[in-house]
């Protein structure tokens, strides 16, 4: 039935009837949920395709590791602008929309934040009618599944791509060169739809070859199978060097394909790749795509363009973002592992760190140092045209510290482009309920122009609409406790204040200060102080198989989860919940339901957060270091409409620099800090946990704390317990302080990001 329907701009509920009766031939209350969920994959996809736009001229390839984009049926009906209508045909003939939605597989494309703000650009992309493709791995089985078992994380093949009904399998294929050997890299493709805008593709790479049978025990599988491994996971283990080669294998793999798919395209309409820039702009995500720069560059050489040329095309063509202020984190790889697995560009990156050498004296800015160790973001900032930050404090931190060097060498190189989230995933999929009541307050131009938020202002006084928003928000804290009920078999208390977390699990993200508080009040109630209000501090975070911190840290807040438990004056007041598998699914039902967002990464660690977005735009209210966007979150909403905490980022980076923060000092000199950390390892909570973990744990805390938990420690504890008073003692004005917080989300849009980048660095369709 596929091209036998037609569907008008303003769909009729009584249409998508005659539309879904046709393809299945039969009615509707005959139909099972599978025969529905293929009809309106039947209807999305031919609703899509009318929405694909030529490209006059320039492109966006935006090249990233991750993109972590959700389940799509939903998000891709509301796109379109079919979803109400689908939605009631469905009810009226007792069909349940949700059960469909449960039927949808969730991509495992991504991890975290980073492939989470890729799949929001590419919404935007298509939204703004800009034509802008993704460039990515089609990974057999993510990140992981994670489980819980014996309160310790244990990860699992996530195969996801046995319920996958949206990649689509192309015919198209490129070589790709591995150590001497030749590979053949398939083409998928993903449509990306953009609200009443464009239809983009994510266009992702594979190895038919691949062969998930090869993994053995939990995610172990035999690493040096290239044919075999290649796409199977997302960040393989890299605790070892095979480890560490794969990574490079799946990095060259990815950005040789795009690069191939690319100048393909281009040539297909037209450029002669001397004009390539007329036809292309390229955005590496992070440093994990950089070997695209040296394989344009070969590939430009392959047609004739010699190098110079090549170089000064491949610079105008590429941009980068840089994501972390973490130096580890800044991707260099060992000479001798590009030498095994891309031979043929050595000679071009020796080239260009001889070039990079006859610009500066500065061998901190060199490409291969003295030890022999390439580095990627060095290559990135010298051979592209722009370099951005995410976040107005991180640009600022890259330019006068971490990245100073290269600042002084391209000052006009360096810009911001502060993150943004589509509001069509993060506020009309996820929170029907509140999207709804702000359109009858300020109609539904806020869903195209996020800055219309603004007018909701105006209610900031009217108690009526306050009351109003309250409501909403413990209707959906009804709506994650039955969730919460049905997928993870806890059960929690609607009327608490619910303080969230739920972000990648690491150290600087700072999940170990939320667990020493929760000691913290553990032990204030043990000694009768109460607090006003009860509280769920529920935490969604997966730990990468090799950082044994972080799992480490996960342990102990299972522990402790089972001790309050097990505490009848103490499980009064306090629950803590972890939510097993953490993902785009678990996020849409978290964030409408959070009273308190917790962003409390160290000042000057994180980039920016998107989290934090999502949370003011649903209406909770920000507990957070002035770090990332917190900042300007703060700058939008006001002091007073958030509560910030702790070490301001020169104070963070003084430290830093001296090398005079030593934990076991501030340990042995607050005893609430001591209480809280000895804790860790008393009977009790040995008795539910394991005193191994436990005590690595203890050690890591007061012997090295290197993103500085224990001086923010008794600023935390009072900031938050203040949140917790104002909720309980003054609802009215609590609410008064998340509208304030919708109201000035509109900044933190994508929309506007992608606007900016094209702006200032783009320049498409030009």
């Amino acid at each position: 039935m596929k091209g036998a329907f037609i569907i008008m701009k303003e769909t009729s509920m009584k249409e998508i009837e005659t539309i879904l009766t046709g393809i299945c031939k039969k009615e509707i209350e005959q139909c099972s949920y599978e025969e529905l969920y293929a009809a309106l994959l039947c209807v999305t996809e031919e609703e899509s395709k009318k929405h694909i736009m030529p490209v006059k001229k320039r492109k966006l390839y935006y090249i990233s590791a991750e993109f972590l984009i959700g389940k799509l049926l939903s998000n891709n009906l509301i796109n379109l602008g079919l979803y109400d209508a689908v939605k009631a045909c469905l009810e009226a003939h007792g069909k349940s929309m949700t059960a469909l939605e449960e039927m949808d597989s969730e991509p495992s494309l991504g991890n975290g934040g980073l492939g989470r703000l890729a799949a929001c650009f590419l919404d935007s992309l298509a939204t703004l009618k800009l034509p802008g493709d993704g460039i990515g791995l089609r990974y057999h089985c993510g990140l992981f599944r994670q489980k819980f078992e014996q309160r310790s994380q244990s990860e699992l093949p996530d195969f996801w791509l046995s319920g996958d009904k949206w990649v689509k399998k192309s015919e198209e294929t490129y070589t790709v060169s591995l150590a001497g050997k030749n590979y053949t890299a398939r083409l998928y493709r993903l449509a990306v739809t953009g609200y009443e805008g464009r239809t983009n593709y994510l266009n992702l790479f594979d190895l038919d070859t691949v062969d998930a049978s090869v993994i053995k025990d939990g995610i172990s599988f035999d690493k040096t199978d290239i044919a075999k491994n290649l796409t199977l996971f997302l960040y393989p283990d890299d605790s070892d060097e095979e480890g560490k080669l794969l990574r490079v294998y799946q990095q060259y793999f990815m950005v040789s394909a795009g690069a191939q798919m690319i100048l393909s395209e281009c040539e297909e309409r037209g450029s002669n790749c001397h004009d390539l820039y007329d036809y292309a702009a390229i955005q590496i995500n992070d440093t994990h795509p950089s070997m695209v720069i040296p394989e344009l560059i070969r590939l430009l050489g392959e047609k004739g363009i010699d190098f110079e040329e090549a170089v000064e095309i491949v610079t105008k063509v590429c941009a980068y973002t840089n994501h972390t202020i973490l130096a580890e984190a800044l991707e260099k790889w060992p000479k001798h592992y590009l030498d095994t697995v891309v031979p043929q560009l050595i000679p071009i990156i020796e080239k260009l760190d001889k070039l990079v050498r006859e610009r500066t004296g500065d061998t901190s800015a060199v490409i291969i140092d003295d030890a022999g160790i390439v580095h990627m973001a060095h290559m990135d900032i010298h051979f592209t045209h722009s370099t951005n930050g995410v976040a107005a404090l991180h640009t600022e931190i890259l330019k006068n510290s971490e990245l100073n060097q290269f600042f002084k060498l391209y000052p006009d190189k360096f810009n911001n482009k502060t993150n943004g989230i589509t509001f069509r995933r993060w506020l009309l999929k996820c929170n029907p309920r509140l999207t709804d009541w702000i359109e009858s307050l300020i109609g539904a131009e806020f869903k195209k122009d996020a800055s219309k938020l603004e007018e909701l202002g105006s209610y900031a006084e009217d108690e009526s609409v306050l009351k109003q928003l309250a409501d909403i928000k413990h209707e959906n804290k009804e709506v994650l406790a039955r969730w919460l009920e049905h997928t993870q078999h806890i059960s929690v208390n609607p009327d608490s204040v619910f303080m969230i977390q739920s972000k990648r699990l690491h150290e600087y993200k700072r999940q170990q200060l939320n667990l020493l508080y929760l000691i913290h009040q553990y032990f204030e109630i043990k000694t009768g102080h109460i607090p006003p209000a009860a509280v769920t501090a529920i935490f969604g975070a997966k730990a990468a198989p090799a950082y044994t911190t972080a799992k480490d840290i996960i342990h102990a807040l299972l522990t402790l989860s089972k001790v309050i438990e097990e505490d009848s004056e103490v499980s009064k007041w306090i629950q803590i919940v972890f939510v097993e598998n953490y993902n785009v699914t678990a996020a849409e039902k978290m964030i409408p339901a959070c009273d308190l967002s917790e962003q409390i990464s160290l000042a000057s660690k994180e980039a920016s957060g998107t989290g934090n977005m999502k949370f003011m735009l649903n209406g909770a209210l920000t507990l957070g270091t002035l770090d990332g966007a917190n900042v300007e979150i703060a700058e939008a909403v006001g002091n007073e409409n958030i509560y910030i905490f702790g070490q301001s980022s020169n104070q963070v980076i003084r430290r830093y620099a001296h090398g005079d923060y030593l934990a076991g000092e501030w340990y042995e000199a607050d005893a609430n800090i001591r209480r809280a950390i000895d804790f860790l390892t008393s009977p009790v909570m040995i008795n539910s946990g394991t005193k191994e973990k436990l005590a690595r744990l203890k050690k890591e805390l007061t012997e090295k704390d290197w993103f500085q938990t224990l001086p923010d420690f008794n600023a935390y504890i009072v900031r938050k317990n203040q949140a917790i008073a104002d909720y309980a003692l003054n609802p009215t004005e609590w609410a008064r302080k998340a509208l304030v917080n919708i109201s000035k989300a509109g900044f933190f849009s994508s929309d506007r990001t992608i606007e900016e980048y094209n702006r200032d660095i783009w320049h498409l369709d030009e």
